[in-house]
């Protein structure tokens, strides 16, 4: 009678089959797009290893901390073109990868122990994810791990249809840098090529000289002024701090092979600065804007920072001979860092005519940034940030006003650059030619 096996046992066999065929259906529709395209790129890639291309495997943690394999066709020890997420169409196939998902990580790479890698390894890893999206776009201010707890959080159908679209479109003119410099000069401005983190630690640390340091946010716009104004130009040189802001300084930065590292706005760093601010026990001085707006500012503050300290605030408003009036109420407030928003330039031109007085730790010149924390103008939605438009988004608000900076100016910029870019290459050919 022992060898009889029980009702338990019988079902056990039709319990697993039905459990495989849950698990194969499962995300059936993107497993049947993985096998149509591998169907359709197979010659491809049985050309690939006729020429000597091998799959390359190394170890990855998969869902629920399981080992799998993430693949890589190689040849001669270099990558083949498709060799980073087309063997990985097989994963799809066999279940251990999805199409947007977490990073798969090596295995020293996650503390299973703690809640925010076990959410991550919750569910499949991804082909693409939020952010592989943001890192190409020079977005990705904060870490893998937080991006993609970030993503499971709020996982959804929609949310992983929005980010496939925006990786393809990414894809098409995104990348990481390959070539980086500690700076980056767009037209005789320099620029300091920081990620955030870096730039925040700077903007945060005690000077040592007992003077204010000058911030300036240097975007195509700035550029553009600062080739007709000498004065600004020379505010924007001499800059304790020249940070590159926007997409089209990136896209310079490639066509002149030294790409920007990220894209350090004051508009995303104001509430990482707040974090800080508030952990390190810092305060805070805003000046700018219109009646009212640089209080709508304290008042966002004080909401999500409520440690923060805002000490002082004041408009954008006022005549010359009230500005000493002005510098003793910053420096008596016990302020460490200084926002201005007047615009560019007369932001970082007041600044600079006040640096030496300025008890701050930093003084920062911010442009709009006042409008868009007091509410009064809205921000371009995520993901229109991470596919790199929040211009286009600022020029359909505004079409009147932002037409000339957007549509004009960043044609004017891009074709100086390829002219810079011209003299630069004749210049170095004419060197080479030279006879001894």
């Amino acid at each position: 009678m022992d060898n009889i096996p029980c009702a338990e046992n019988r079902r056990a066999p039709s319990h697993r089959l039905k459990r495989a065929m849950r698990q194969m259906a499962q995300n059936l529709p993107g497993r049947v797009l993985a096998g149509i395209i591998l169907l359709v790129l197979s010659p491809w890639i049985l050309f690939a290893l006729g020429l000597g291309a091998r799959f390359e495997r190394t170890s990855r943690v998969g869902k629920h901390g399981q080992e799998i394999a993430n693949v890589s066709l190689v040849r001669n020890g270099i990558p083949a073109p498709g060799a980073t997420w087309l063997p990985r169409l097989f994963q799809i196939l066999r279940g251990e990868l999805a199409w947007v998902g977490p990073n798969a990580r090596a295995a020293g790479e996650l503390d299973l122990r703690r809640e925010p890698e076990r959410r991550v390894v919750s569910v499949h890893p991804g082909l693409v994810s939020t952010w592989w999206v943001r890192h190409r776009t020079n977005i990705a201010f904060s870490g893998q791990l937080e991006s993609d707890s970030e993503y499971v959080y709020e996982r959804s159908l929609k949310t992983d249809v929005g980010i496939l679209i925006r990786s393809v479109l990414v894809f098409a003119y995104g990348g990481t840098a390959k070539t980086t410099g500690s700076r980056a000069e767009f037209l005789g401005i320099p620029t300091d090529n920081l990620t955030m983190q870096e730039a925040i630690d700077v903007v945060l640390s005690p000077t040592g000289t007992g003077f204010a340091r000058q911030v300036s946010f240097v975007n195509v716009d700035c550029v553009n002024k600062a080739c007709r104004n000498r004065g600004y130009r020379d505010v924007l040189v001499n800059s304790t701090l020249r940070l590159a802001d926007g997409i089209g300084l990136r896209i310079a930065g490639k066509m002149l092979g030294n790409e920007v590292r990220q894209n350090v706005n004051g508009t995303d760093m104001f509430p990482r600065l707040c974090a800080r601010m508030e952990e390190e026990g810092q305060r805070l001085f805003l000046l700018g804007g219109r009646a009212g707006i640089a209080n709508g500012v304290a008042a966002w503050v004080k909401d999500r920072y409520p440690a923060l300290a805002v000490v002082g605030t004041r408009d954008g408003y006022f005549r010359p001979d009230e500005e000493q009036e002005i510098i003793q109420l910053i420096n008596h407030s016990g302020a460490s860092i200084l926002l201005v928003a007047l615009g560019a330039p007369l932001q970082e031109l007041w600044i600079h005519r006040h640096l030496s007085e300025l008890r701050v730790r930093s003084a920062l010149g911010v442009g709009g940034l006042f409008d868009f924390y007091s509410g009064m103008m809205p921000r371009a939605p995520q993901w229109v940030r991470e596919l790199g438009m929040e211009w286009f988004y600022r020029l359909a608000k505004e079409p009147r006003r932002m037409w000339r900076r957007y549509l004009l100016g960043n044609g004017i910029f891009l074709c100086m650059i390829l002219v810079s870019k011209f003299r630069r290459r004749t210049a170095v050919g004419a060197k080479v030619a030279k006879p001894l």
